[in-house]
């Protein structure tokens, strides 16, 4: 008798044990997920195009946040776009440095953020300096 209780404890045991470890592997995947970051716009080669214009505006991230991006106003004819360049501490990396009044021609991607349209430019030139931001896949080369 003691044998045959021994025996259906150790099964409760196991099945106890079993399902323990079935219900952490099953609940791991969620425990390990993160909540995603919402993603900005994506290059898209199909909406590149070449934009000349002189810059109404350079707006840099505060002081502090050098990886969020530097924008720019530009104006090209009557239309002002804004023009996503770069992270802040990659332009300083590659010596870039722009101000209003520069002129400078653009090849980037014509893009929305929600309601808003917008240019992730893929290489800048100003005067004899051309300056390359994205690969020719439209990927960062600052990553």
């Amino acid at each position: 008798m003691q044998a045959a209780i021994k025996s259906a404890t150790c099964d409760s045991c196991r099945i106890f044990l079993l399902s323990l470890s079935l219900a952490s592997v099953s609940l791991t995947p969620v425990l390990a997920q993160k909540t995603p970051k919402p993603s900005g716009p994506k290059y898209d080669l199909q909406t590149e195009a070449k934009i000349k214009g002189t810059i109404e505006e350079v707006q840099l991230p505060p002081k502090g946040n050098e990886k969020q991006s530097v924008h720019l106003l530009l104006k090209s004819g009557t239309d002002t776009t804004d023009v996503y360049l770069c992270p802040k501490s990659f332009m300083d990396e590659m010596g870039m440095d722009f101000t209003k009044g520069d002129e400078i021609t653009l090849t980037g991607s014509k893009v929305k953020q929600g309601e808003t349209d917008l240019v992730l430019a893929r290489e800048v030139a100003k005067g004899n300096n051309t300056f390359v931001l994205r690969d020719a896949k439209g990927g960062p080369v600052w990553n």
